[in-house]
């Protein structure tokens, strides 16, 4: 059995079934790796929220304090803001976040005056 491939690069590709096989691979991998940048991309914004509230600022200045802590502290993002959205329900921050988000939420608070 013969089965084609139609993509824009390579109009008609003849594929075996093994080929097909791979592809499939591929597009569960790559598919899998969309929806954790989705759910990574939801936990950043909620955290974004958590830090508009707790520093008062605009989500603008938000996002750079978690960018600063997450950059300061050599943690990933998404961890920071899994990490502030714990602390919001009633979690620990670890140490070194604490002090760094304290820290950047002074620095941009200080930046509206």
């Amino acid at each position: 059995m013969a089965f084609f491939a139609v993509s824009r690069s390579r109009p008609l590709k003849f594929l075996s079934a093994t080929d097909l096989a791979v592809e499939y691979e591929r597009l569960e991998a790559e598919c899998a790796q969309l929806e954790q940048a989705v759910s990574s991309h939801a936990i950043v914004d909620q955290a974004i929220g958590a830090v508009v509230v707790f520093g008062r600022m605009a989500p603008e200045e938000a996002w750079r304090v978690l960018r600063d802590v997450s950059q300061r502290t050599n943690t990933k993002l998404r961890v920071v803001a899994e990490h502030v959205m714990a602390f919001t329900q009633g979690a620990e921050l670890p140490e070194a976040e604490r002090i760094e988000l304290r820290k950047a939420i002074a620095r941009y608070q200080s930046w509206k005056r």
